[in-house]
């Protein structure tokens, strides 16, 4: 009696699994790295380019490297960390297609390692892709504002950035 008892709870575990509801496939997994395209703005007599590698999430807030190249004032060039907070529900808006505003920081790396606020609105295209508008503070309460396109890679994707071909005759 005892072994019918097993077998007829084993079958109820697996008869539950094969009649269970399959996971909804239009999730999106909260792993994915953000990949955000160089932008560059106008800054006086010059220009500014944001360059920010590969973001991956944890704990909600999405952080990488970043650079800030201004031409031509090279002295102006930065470099650091970058982190934006994106929480689990702002995540699933922006997955339903929702605009969202985001925050985080930039710190820069080397002594001193300043610490500037940064404001971004992500803009989705779709599920994948979208633009942001990323905008801080500089010296003397000037703001720079950033216009990235964006998009999500799995997470065995490896950044490779693009390289110009040519054929010839």
């Amino acid at each position: 009696m005892k072994r019918i008892t097993v077998l007829l709870a084993l079958l109820a575990a697996g008869w539950g699994d094969t009649y269970a509801i399959p996971a909804s496939t239009n999730s999106v997994s909260n792993d994915r790295i953000l990949m955000i395209d160089p932008s560059s703005t106008p800054v006086a007599a010059g220009r500014a380019t944001l360059i920010i590698g590969a973001l991956r999430r944890v704990d909600g807030v999405y952080s990488g490297d970043y650079k800030i190249k201004v031409f031509p004032y090279l002295f102006k060039n930065e470099k650091g960390r970058l982190a934006i907070v994106v929480s689990n529900e702002s995540l699933a808006e922006i997955n339903q297609g929702k605009v969202e505003a985001i925050i985080g920081t930039a710190t820069t790396s080397g002594k001193g390692g300043r610490s500037r606020h940064i404001d971004a609105t992500a803009t989705p295209a779709d599920i994948n892709r979208g633009t942001l508008k990323l905008w801080f503070n500089t010296a003397g309460n000037r703001k720079m504002i950033f216009k990235p396109a964006y998009h999500f890679a799995g997470n065995g994707t490896v950044a490779v950035l693009a390289q110009s071909t040519e054929t010839k005759p």
